[in-house]
């Protein structure tokens, strides 16, 4: 199993609730295909570098799991197929990205 962190930018047109329903809708198709949710982090509506479908903000948030590689397809065609995604990113990370993955979780706990 891979280690992968998806960064994804949801419309901010959205309600509180539309957003909670589309995470938890991505989270348990990631489960369902055997992934190990590792962090789920929520940064908020955020101003974006340029504009993204005529708009300027977008709620962020990032998912860090293992799965098999053969999932991510079908989870980024998942995510085309949704009018709520602008845009998304997955990456596959390295040992090195790993380690500082989970200091930087450790950091955002202590500032809790």
């Amino acid at each position: 199993m891979n280690h992968y962190e998806t960064v994804f930018i949801l419309n901010p047109v959205l309600s509180e609730d539309q957003i909670k329903e589309t995470v938890k809708k991505y989270e348990d198709f990631l489960v369902s295909k055997g992934a190990k949710m590792i962090a789920k982090e929520d940064w908020g509506l955020k101003k974006l570098a340029y504009p993204i479908q005529n708009k300027k903000s977008g709620f962020y948030h990032l998912f860090e799991y293992q799965v098999d590689g053969e999932v991510i397809n079908p989870l980024e065609v998942e995510f085309r197929r949704d009018e709520r995604f602008m845009r998304y990113l997955t990456v596959t990370l390295d040992k090195h990205a790993v380690s500082w993955a989970e200091r930087r979780r450790v950091k955002l706990k202590e500032k809790a």
